[in-house]
C-alpha cells in the first residue's frame, strides 16, 4: 500500500513538472506603431523606411562624370481620396553632394547620388517635384536613383557608401 502511495505521489509530481515545462515553450511581444496623419492618402508601411541596394559599381564606370544603372524605387500611397486635394509633390532632403546631388558617406569618394522622377527628370534636393495627379484608391509615385561620378577633377575612391534622403509629401 505504501508503494502505491509513493508511486502515486511520484506520478503526480512528474505530471506537474511536465505541465510546468510545457507552459512556456516560447513567448514574445508584438508592438504596433504608426502615426495618424492629416492627409488625403495613407503612406504604405513599406514606403516609410526604404533601403535601395545600389550594387557594386565599377570605379571606371564613374570616371569623368559617368553614372551607374538607375535603381527604381516607389512611394506607395493607399486609400487616397481626391474629394478636396487632387495632386501631390515630393521634396527630398539630405546632405548635398556635388552638382546639387545627394552626398554619400563612407569609404567611397568622388561620386554622389542623382534622384529622378518617374519621367527621368533630375530632382533637386530641397525642391518639390512636379505635381503628380492622384486617383481615388492606391497610387504609386515612381522614382529612380543612380550613382554619378563628380566630374573629371574628382578622383573616384573605391569603398562602401551610404546616402540618406528624407522625403516630405505635400498635397494640393
Amino acid at each position: 500500500m505504501k508503494f502505491k502511495k509513493t508511486l502515486l505521489a511520484v506520478s503526480l509530481m512528474m505530471g506537474i513538472t511536465s505541465f510546468a515545462n510545457a507552459a512556456d515553450q516560447g513567448h514574445g511581444t508584438v508592438t504596433f506603431h504608426g502615426n495618424i496623419i492629416d492627409a488625403p492618402c495613407s503612406l504604405a508601411g513599406d514606403s516609410v523606411d526604404q533601403k535601395i541596394e545600389m550594387g557594386q559599381i565599377s570605379n571606371v564606370e564613374l570616371e569623368n562624370g559617368g553614372s551607374s544603372t538607375p535603381k527604381p524605387f516607389d512611394i506607395q500611397l493607399e486609400n487616397c481620396s481626391t474629394a478636396t486635394l487632387k495632386s501631390v509633390t515630393a521634396t527630398f532632403t539630405g546632405a548635398a553632394g556635388a552638382n546639387g546631388n545627394l552626398g554619400i558617406t563612407g569609404d567611397a569618394k568622388g561620386a554622389s547620388i542623382v534622384l529622378t522622377d518617374g519621367a527621368g527628370t533630375k530632382i533637386e534636393l530641397g525642391k518639390a517635384t512636379a505635381a503628380q495627379t492622384l486617383q481615388d484608391g492606391n497610387n504609386t509615385l515612381a522614382f529612380s536613383a543612380y550613382l554619378q561620378g563628380d566630374g573629371a577633377s574628382a578622383a573616384i575612391v573605391p569603398g562602401e557608401f551610404t546616402g540618406i534622403t528624407d522625403f516630405t509629401l505635400a498635397y494640393q
